[in-house]
Parts: C-alpha cells; structure tokens; sequence
C-alpha cells in the first residue's frame, strides 16, 4: 500500500511517460497563471498566500485509516478552489507540492509533473466543477455551503487517485497485468475514505472563513445566483389605482 501513496515517488512511473505530464503541467500552470492575473485584486492576492500556508500546514498532519492500513492527509484541491478559485487555487496547491518535494521529498522530484497534474490540476478542477454545480442547485445556507464544500472534497480526491491509475497504465514500471481495475477500484476505495476526511476539513474551514469574512470566499462571490430582473417603477403622477 505505500507504493499507492498520492506522492508519487521516484521510480514507480517510467521516465518519458513522467517527462510528457511534466510538459502538461507546465504549460496547464502557465495558463492558471495567466488567467489568475485576471482574478488577483487586493482581497485575492493575501488571501491565496494564505491558503497556500493553510493547506502545506495541515499536509503535515495524517490521519490514519484503519481499515485501509494506510494514513492520509489535506489535498487542499476544493478547499483552494472554493476560497480563491480554480485558477488561483491550482497554483496554491502547485507551490505547496513543489515545496515538499524539494525541501522535504514528500513525492519525487522526478514524478512532480505527475503529482502537480493529480493534485493540483486534476484535483482542482474536479471540485471547482462541483462547486460551480451544487451551488446552483443548493440553497445558499450555512448548510448548503458544508454540503457544497463536503462534496467537492471528497470527489475532488477520488478523481485525482484515478489520475494516478491512468498515469499508471501509461508507464507504471511494474506490470500488473490484467489487474489494472484491481488498481483502480483500491485507489478509489482507499481514498474515498481519505477524501471523507478531506471533506469535514474542508466543509469546516470555510463555514469558518464565511461566517467572519463572506466576501473572502470566492465561489460565493463569483457564483451568485443572477438577480431577478427589476419590476417596471410606477410613475409618481398618474400612477396605477
């Protein structure tokens, strides 16, 4: 099971197959940065040093699962997405990676292409889909942003350990055989339960953050609900009787 850490390390990936999502990162961070220039204002800009803070922090703490025998930790994908957004957020979670994997090689070097695709890619945009989604659907109640937030968290790091199965496919330096659906279905079970997990955390800190600052959670401020069209004014002379 340590082989199927989120992290990947060095080795278990072949090297060209590594090298191409390097390349596909690179220029998927690119674009983030590009269009997250868009979005930087005086609210966005601390706010995404501080979410980035937030989650290379709680990634040091694990927490284990016992059923699966392994421990898992805070992706941070729907937690940077919902706060400031997918484009600001991938970057966050991007920074943190790079940061373990150089300073304290947490995943290798080698394969940072790969984790930066699953978990600050993959992992943001499936969660920003959702938010975008249920934020729609649900009511904009304290309770509808948990379910939002729960949701997202826990889909988000689902989709990114599929990442890692198809990147696996690819290039996976072991042969597995026929039992690549062996693979997926363990990942996917293993990490439902890590991303239950990532869910309570992450439905936590943003009621938190929207109970004091609303205006600093940015799926609220850029997923309103569009305003029904104003009624026509009555006239003040003449008016109706």
């Amino acid at each position: 099971m340590e082989t199927l850490a989120m992290h990947i390390s060095n080795g278990i990936i072949d090297g060209p197959v590594a090298a191409i999502f390097a390349a596909l990162a690179l220029a998927a961070l690119t674009a983030c940065v590009l269009r997250g220039r868009r979005d930087l204002d005086d609210r966005l800009a601390p706010m995404a040093g501080l979410v980035a803070a937030f989650i290379f922090a709680v990634q040091m703490l694990n927490f284990p699962i016992f059923t699966a025998g392994v421990s898992g930790h805070l992706l941070g994908g729907a937690l940077a997405a919902m706060l400031v957004g997918p484009w600001v957020g991938a970057l966050c979670v991007a920074v943190v990676l790079v940061v373990q994997a150089l300073i304290f090689g947490d995943g290798g070097v080698a394969m940072l292409g790969l984790n930066i695709t699953n978990m600050a890619l993959l992992g943001t945009a499936a969660a920003y889909a959702l938010i975008a989604l249920l934020l729609r659907v649900l009511p904009r109640t304290r309770a509808g942003l948990a379910v939002t937030a729960f949701v997202a968290a826990t889909v988000s790091v689902v989709v990114a350990s599929q990442g890692f199965v198809l990147q696996y496919w690819l290039g996976g330096t072991t042969d597995l055989g026929n039992n690549l659906g062996g693979l997926a279905g363990t990942m996917a079970g293993v990490h439902l339960l890590i991303g239950i997990g990532e869910g309570l955390i992450t439905a936590t800190t943003v009621l938190t953050v929207a109970k004091v600052r609303p205006d600093l959670v940015y799926a609220l401020r850029s997923l309103r609900t569009p305003a029904a069209p104003a009624a026509p004014a009555v006239p003040v002379a003449g008016g109706a009787r």
